[in-house]
């Protein structure tokens, strides 16, 4: 897309072939996460092992991102979408038939791979086809899309094992994958990305994320701290609510009323950084998420804790694409996809970092101590991201002109 034209007609072009293939694969990915470790336990896993292959997805997007760079450098977005859903159906269909746990729990490190493929092709080709003045309401609503599909997915697989079986929630997600799949064949082709090219110096991966480590070390650690902070909020208030003699049904109940709020509010967070800036959402985000952390220790009923999951969920949801917008803002001309790859390998290093931190800090401090703890983290986050993100993506011009993210420090 060229930059300057009525971006509005060819962002609606985009509704289909970019958000119908995430709805629905995130609708199976929504529909399968609750019961891997269920069906890992029905394989025979202790419940230590069923928790290891649940964390195997996380991995397997860990140790995806940065070859997903560098194949959609080569091929394309466009094909190398299409095969990550391949790729995401065969895992599922794998994970539905087997009857070996080690089996299975390959399946499920293959899913995380084809996961972070999909998840860098979507974010490299709508960096290229939106403009920069639209940019961050098009990738909100690519993180609302998903936080919708993972809110219906749940409720899908719930039907299918009370009907079916636990093995049809794993077809079912193959379907959804092979579906998505076809629709991204709908995608129109960018001129810059039609075979994968695009200007780069000698070099593979390594040297594009050396030759930008600045950005990396600065606004990445921001990212890194974001991600961590939301991966950490969907542990710590189930593992509260449970401590203070909640049962599972009132749990789900919570969280549910907290993921609805989280939906809300994508398109306005979007929006805002677009008028804004993105400081207008990155800041606020993160001092909401350490007011919600530190306060947690205080509710002790189903309406406080409640009340304190919302205000996490407001933070979260109106923060939906700020990760992908930065990365977005700061990618190079030279290398773009691989330096992408490396920006979505900090943000899953959050995802990973944040529940583990609790595991660390509760084998020595109770609970609360983990929580107050994670709301220092977080208003940490919040002052390091007032530093670098003016750096790196200062409030929108009339016609903006994104930073590059090229200083190689």
């Amino acid at each position: 897309m060229t930059p300057g034209t009525d971006t509005a007609i060819e962002w609606r072009t985009l509704l289909i072939p970019v958000y119908g293939p995430t709805a629905l694969i995130s609708i199976g990915m929504g529909a399968v996460l609750p019961l891997v470790a269920l069906a890992a336990l029905d394989l025979g896993a202790s419940v230590a092992q069923a928790a290891v292959v649940a964390a195997l997805v996380g991995f397997g997007a860990l140790a995806g991102d940065l070859p997903a760079g560098a194949l959609a450098h080569r091929f394309g977005e466009k094909r190398v979408l299409l095969a990550a859903c391949v790729v995401d159906a065969g895992a599922m269909l794998v994970a539905a038939w087997t009857d070996s746990l080690p089996v299975f729990s390959l399946a499920i490190f293959v899913w995380g791979l084809a996961v972070a493929v999909f998840g860098l092709a979507r974010h490299a080709y709508l960096s290229e086809a939106v403009s920069p003045r639209y940019r961050a309401r098009a990738l909100s609503t690519l993180g609302g899309t998903f936080r919708i599909g993972t809110f219906i997915g749940p409720f899908v697989g719930a039907v299918l094992v009370e009907q079916v079986t636990m093995s049809a929630v794993f077809v079912f997600a193959a379907a959804m994958s092979l579906a998505g799949g076809l629709l991204s064949l709908t995608l129109p082709q960018l001129s810059a990305s039609a075979a994968g090219a695009e200007p780069e110096r000698p070099g593979g991966t390594w040297s594009v994320l050396a030759r930008h480590r600045r950005v990396l070390l600065t606004l990445g650690v921001g990212v890194l701290l974001i991600s961590a902070a939301r991966a950490t909020r969907q542990s710590i208030v189930p593992l509260w609510a449970e401590s203070q003699g909640l049962d599972a049904a009132t749990t789900s109940i919570i969280f549910g009323i907290s993921a609805a709020v989280d939906m809300l509010l994508f398109y306005p967070g979007g929006a805002i950084m677009d008028r804004f800036g993105r400081m207008w959402v990155a800041l606020p985000t993160m001092i909401v998420f350490a007011v919600g952390f530190t306060i947690l220790p205080l509710a002790g009923t189903a309406v406080t804790i409640g009340l304190v999951a919302c205000l996490m969920g407001l933070g979260n949801g109106v923060s939906s694409g700020i990760v992908l917008t930065l990365g977005a803002d700061v990618a190079p001309d030279e290398g773009r996809r691989r330096f992408l790859g490396g920006w979505r390998l900090c943000a899953d290093l959050g995802n990973v970092a944040g529940p583990g931190l609790i595991s660390l800090i509760t084998l020595a401090f109770p609970l609360a101590a983990a929580s107050v703890a994670l709301g220092a983290v977080s208003l940490l986050g919040a002052g390091w991201l007032a530093r670098w993100v003016p750096v790196y993506a200062p409030r929108p011009a009339a016609e903006p002109q994104p930073t590059s993210g090229r200083p190689s420090g």
